[in-house]
Formats: C-alpha cells, sequence, structure tokens
C-alpha cells in the first residue's frame, strides 16, 4: 500500500465521483485509493470497482461515519504515513490535496476550510456550519473555522488512535474532538467552496446529532 491512503465516502455520486478519482490520482502521484460505497442505488458502486485500489461496499445506506470508520480501519497498515479524506460529490477541489498533505509537517491533521461567505452556499448551510465550528472551537479551544469540512488531511497514528463515536455525520466532529483532546494538533488549508449537488447532509437530525456529540464533550468538560 502507498504511504498516502485517499479515503473517498461515496452515496449516490455516479455523476462525480469518477472526476474526483481521476484528479486526486493526477494532485497525488502514487496514492492509493479506497472507496466506500455507503449503499447507492445508481452506478456509484461499478465506478469505484473500475477506477479505485480497492473498496468497501455496503448493501444499505449505514452513513457517512460508518463509511470512514470502516475505511480507517483498512487504511491504517503498517506501510501508511498520511490519510487524505475527500467527499465524492466534487464540492472539494482535488487541487489542494498536496497543500493539505504538505501541512502535515506542521501538524497532525490538517482540515480544507471551505471560504463560504459571499458564495452559492444557502443562508441556513451558512449558519449551520458557523454554529457547529463556533461549538467546536469553545469544545476544543482550537481554531477550527469549518468543522464540517470532508476534505482533510491527517497523519495515520491520529487515525489509530482516535476512536470516533457515531455513524452518520457527527463522526467527523467526534473526531476532530477527540483528536483535540488527545494532544493532537490541527491547522486548515484555506479551499474555494464548490456548491454543486445537494448534500446528504439532513439538515434536522444531522444537525441535532452534531449539536449532541458536541453537547456531551461540553458536558464533560465541565465535569472534569
Amino acid at each position: 500500500m502507498s504511504a498516502t491512503v485517499c479515503v473517498i465516502p461515496a452515496l449516490n455520486a455516479d455523476g462525480t465521483v469518477g472526476g474526483v478519482i481521476d484528479a486526486i490520482r493526477r494532485e497525488v502521484p502514487g496514492v492509493y485509493i479506497l472507496g466506500v460505497d455507503d449503499g447507492s442505488t445508481d452506478a456509484t458502486r461499478a465506478i469505484l470497482r473500475r477506477l479505485c485500489d480497492r473498496t468497501i461496499e455496503f448493501d444499505r445506506n449505514r452513513g457517512k461515519g460508518a463509511a470512514l470508520r470502516a475505511a480507517f480501519a483498512f487504511a491504517t497498515g503498517e506501510n501508511t504515513e498520511r490519510v487524505l479524506t475527500i467527499d465524492a460529490d466534487g464540492q472539494h477541489d482535488p487541487s489542494f490535496a498536496p497543500k493539505l498533505l504538505a501541512q502535515l509537517s506542521e501538524s497532525d491533521i490538517v482540515i480544507g476550510t471551505r471560504e463560504i461567505a459571499g458564495t452559492g452556499v444557502p443562508a441556513h448551510r451558512r449558519l449551520a456550519n458557523r454554529l457547529s465550528s463556533a461549538a467546536m472551537r469553545a469544545v476544543t479551544r482550537s481554531a477550527v473555522r469549518d468543522s464540517q469540512s470532508g476534505f482533510r488531511a491527517m497523519r495515520v497514528d491520529v487515525v489509530r488512535a482516535v476512536d470516533a463515536r457515531g455513524d452518520r455525520y457527527e463522526f467527523e466532529t467526534d473526531f476532530l474532538v477527540r483528536a483535540v483532546h488527545a494532544g493532537f494538533t490541527v491547522s486548515e488549508v484555506t479551499i474555494p467552496t464548490i456548491y454543486g449537488p445537494p448534500s446528504h447532509f439532513r439538515e434536522i437530525s444531522d444537525a441535532w446529532r452534531v449539536a449532541r456529540i458536541l453537547w456531551s464533550h461540553r458536558a464533560s468538560a465541565f465535569r472534569s
């Protein structure tokens, strides 16, 4: 396996995931791509099988957190040094992958932080992102500006050490909180916002899961 493993969780992304995979291969020479089909009902699985080095396939939708957890368990092989994650919907620019990976020389986790002010992102999504990121900063006391970004680079030691909870979008939030509390450092690379197909993020139920995760960590901090 390559020193760099790129994890791509995918759900019904047959119109975009192929382009994401091709771009990552161009931008990160020698990368090992691990695609996770989270119960897609379109041609996503066939595309992943054709273009990825390995696939993990769920027969039913289990959630992004479950997809990432399964991929992380595989991606932490003895030759792996870095793990990159990028969403399959084309809303992250793969040309920034080398910058995220290069910054791992200075920190343990690098987040591709989206500039969403003045973009085509709906107002309610901008507000939700700001609120969750503000709550994240309060819980971790770190300068995280985009806690919901799925474009991240991590040293493999972080992935091995952090046992995050949750099966859906709250997994990524919980992962960051646990990583910071474990002493790992977080930095960011500013990336453009590409707002394309509607996100699978469910405004009420997924936002509630994220808020519940943050509240549980906040409550634990008050008790300690």
